[in-house]
């Protein structure tokens, strides 16, 4: 059936509309197209180069459900992902069916809304392809009987556009207009029946489409000629409409309907049945056909269908109905969890990236409607991240400051989406964000300064000490090396001495110290990380050379002799003088020596005589008073046989190795009633007199 439509499809398809507004695309597709049929160049509508689809991130969100549309990856068209039928997918006339696309490399979010256009794919149908009629004879002239209705699922001028009636000319047929565009076929008496002439007539209904070429769809009328009939069945109300929540359970019943009839016997007992009703609503409900009792047999689901529509009709035994409109709303209950799923997430995340980067974009919807379906988003208390809304149901998770790697490496982000139900239902996930490190961190010793002492004469290479330092930072911006400062030690650089190792940070000495020569070596040591630009601190380290006995005494003078035969090196006590020396600078030298030589002399036996006389003075017994001279006796107090001064006396001594020198000075200033300066009138010698 594709041969004679596909030059007119391609056509559809070539010239289908698109436009971006708002970030949306909007195409139109006939249905039943094959696989992979172009749909929109959505590359050339968002402006991208079709080389830089792949790095773009270009690519159709999947929420769980069936996908009709795919992207191709090196064209950046839009194309089918399998076959679509219209009629499957929708009920009413417009047919639309959307999907998200999204730009990772712009965290931007595109819908695309795709038209299905109907092609003339169904011929109109018949529920049941024969119906029996009963018709009294006595029916007059005029009379018109409900025919049955067929369906096209197809839409516009594709859908059921007329009905015709063949094959006998008791009967017509008129069409009365409905709700909408709904054409309902009546059967007309024309000519008086004659139960006796014909007991049966048999006729056909067709009923035809506006398609190119049209399509026809037939059933088979057999009516059955009986006897009176007065009165039909009648609804009381004609219309009925109930809400019921979408939690019902299954089997509870819903409404009951009433027709009555006035007749009597077979003529007045009713049936009810569906007379028009959609296929989903026919698995969802049951109509008892005695009671006129609804049931519900299946769950219903206000997020798949809100609202059914559907006719019934009451029959009596002589085949006289009436007809009643129902409709049922199904209302919201808070049965559905908020869906939270990420559209786009960073992994990781440099630590110096500025306030506002987005992290992560998701999306959120919830299946219910009004407050049930409203949906709030919150995180953690404490992380540095908040959410910002986008466009529609979408939120961006953007930093809301700067991060440090040092103070926490990864986070784990819990968005929480929340309805507004009673009591409200939720549900979360959990973004992991590894924070990358930035080399913002230098190097810190683990002292202020060093010190080390190392004695002379070391060997070389010998270890001096160890510095050490650590950097916050992770990776190669937390290597860290060692080298010296610049420097010297008495003029040769100070590579030459001492050495650090690179990746300890031991220092070595490079050569043997004397202590004689240097006593203490000062230098010091940079500590460099591996970053980009690196970055590098310093520290001060002091080493003290330890002086050890490594030299013998030299004696100056007189000059040693010289070695012996026997190896041994004498002393000899002549001294030589030249020739030219005139007689006599020695006299003068032997005068020399012998004066100091008494001088020394002098000095011992002085030193011995002040001992003696020290000793001697220890030796004598106290004053028979015992009391100083020149001290009055009323400035003394006796206990137990001891005196002992009364008042306090400020004084200076002097003392000299001539006691004839010696003093004792008391101050008249320093105390009250001290002694006087002056000696007393019958006292003229001082505390301490001449001996």
């Amino acid at each position: 059936r594709w041969g004679r439509r596909e030059p007119v499809l391609l056509c559809c398809v070539l010239l289908s509309a698109w436009e971006v507004v708002w970030g949306q695309l909007r195409y139109s597709v006939p249905e039943e197209m094959p696989k992979g049929s172009f749909v929109g160049d959505v590359a050339k509508d968002l402006g991208l180069q079709k080389t830089a689809i792949p790095d773009s991130g270009v690519r159709i969100l999947d929420r769980g459900r069936t996908q009709y549309f795919s992207l191709h990856g090196k064209t950046g068209h839009l194309v089918t992902a399998e076959r679509i039928d219209r009629e499957q997918l929708c009920e009413s006339e417009q047919c639309m069916l959307r999907c998200e696309l999204i730009v990772e490399g712009k965290m931007q979010v595109y819908e695309i809304e795709v038209e299905i256009t109907d092609i003339n794919d169904n011929a109109p149908s018949f529920e049941e392809q024969e119906t029996r009629l009963r018709i009294s004879e006595i029916t007059a002239s005029g009379s018109r009987f409900p025919l049955p209705e067929a369906h096209d699922p197809d839409a516009g001028p594709n859908s059921l556009q007329s009905y015709e009636l063949s094959g006998d000319d008791h009967f017509s047929m008129a069409v009365q207009a409905g709700p909408g565009a709904d054409r309902r076929p009546e059967l007309v008496l024309v000519k008086e029946l004659d139960r006796e002439e014909a007991a049966f007539h048999e006729l056909v209904l067709r009923a035809r489409d506006g398609g190119e070429p049209a399509r026809m769809g037939t059933a088979t009328i057999r009516v059955s000629v009986l006897d009176a009939n007065d009165n039909a069945p009648v609804f009381s109300p004609a219309e009925y409409a109930v809400r019921v929540p979408e939690d019902v359970p299954v089997g509870s019943t819903l409404l009951t309907v009433t027709a009555t009839d006035a007749d009597e016997g077979l003529n007045g007992r009713v049936k009810y049945s569906f007379h028009k009703m959609s296929r989903r609503a026919s698995e969802i409900f049951h109509l008892d056909s005695e009671t006129g009792d609804i049931t519900v047999k299946k769950h219903l689901d206000f997020e798949e269908i809100s609202s059914h529509e559907f006719q019934l009709r009451a029959r009596d035994g002589g085949e006289l109905s009436d007809t009643a409109e129902v409709k049922i709303t199904v209302t919201d209950v808070n049965d559905n969890r908020p869906e939270l799923t990420i559209t786009s997430q960073l992994s990781e995340i440099s630590e110096d990236a500025p306030q506002g980067t987005v992290v992560a974009l998701l999306h959120v919807q919830d299946r219910d409607s009004g407050a049930n379906g409203q949906v709030r988003c919150s995180l953690d208390a404490g992380v540095p991240f908040q959410l910002q809304t986008s466009r529609g149901s979408y939120y961006s998770l953007v930093t809301t400051r700067q991060l440090d790697r040092e103070m926490v490496s990864q986070y784990n982000v819990t968005v929480r989406a929340a309805d507004g139900g009673s009591p409200p239902l939720w549900s979360s996930t959990v973004l992991t964000l590894r924070v990358l490190d930035v080399n913002d961190n230098a190097p810190v010793f683990s002292e202020a300064s060093y010190s080390a002492r190392l004695p002379e004469n070391n060997a070389a290479g010998a270890l001096v000490l160890t510095v050490r330092a650590t950097d916050a930072d992770s990776g190669q911006n937390a290597r860290v090396r060692y080298r010296l400062g610049e420097g010297r030690v008495r003029g040769v650089p100070l590579s030459s001495y001492v050495s650090v190792q690179a990746e300890t940070g031991a220092l070595y000495a490079l050569r043997s110290f004397d202590y004689e020569e240097v006593r203490e070596v000062g230098l010091w040591v940079l500590a460099e990380d591996g970053g980009s630009p690196a970055l590098s601190s310093n520290v001060s380290v002091r080493i003290v050379i330890v002086d050890e006995n490594d030299n013998a005494p030299q004696v100056l003078y007189p000059p040693a002799a010289p070695v012996s035969g026997a190896g041994v090196r004498g002393w000899s006590g002549v001294e030589l003088a030249p020739r030219s020396a005139e007689p006599g600078l020695t006299r003068w030298l032997v005068l020399a020596v012998a004066a100091v030589s008494c001088l020394f002399l002098a000095f011992l036996l002085l030193l011995l005589a002040l001992r003696v006389r020290r000793w001697r003075r220890s030796h004598l017994p106290p004053p028979a008073d015992g009391v100083l001279r020149g001290v009055p006796a009323t400035h003394f107090v006796g206990i137990d046989g001891v005196r002992a001064f009364l008042r306090s006396y400020s004084h200076e001594v002097s003392l000299t190795a001539d006691s004839r020198k010696s003093q004792l000075h008391l101050s008249t200033g320093s105390c009250c009633n001290t002694l006087p300066a002056r000696p007393l009138p019958d006292e003229p010698a001082p505390l301490l007199g001449e001996d």
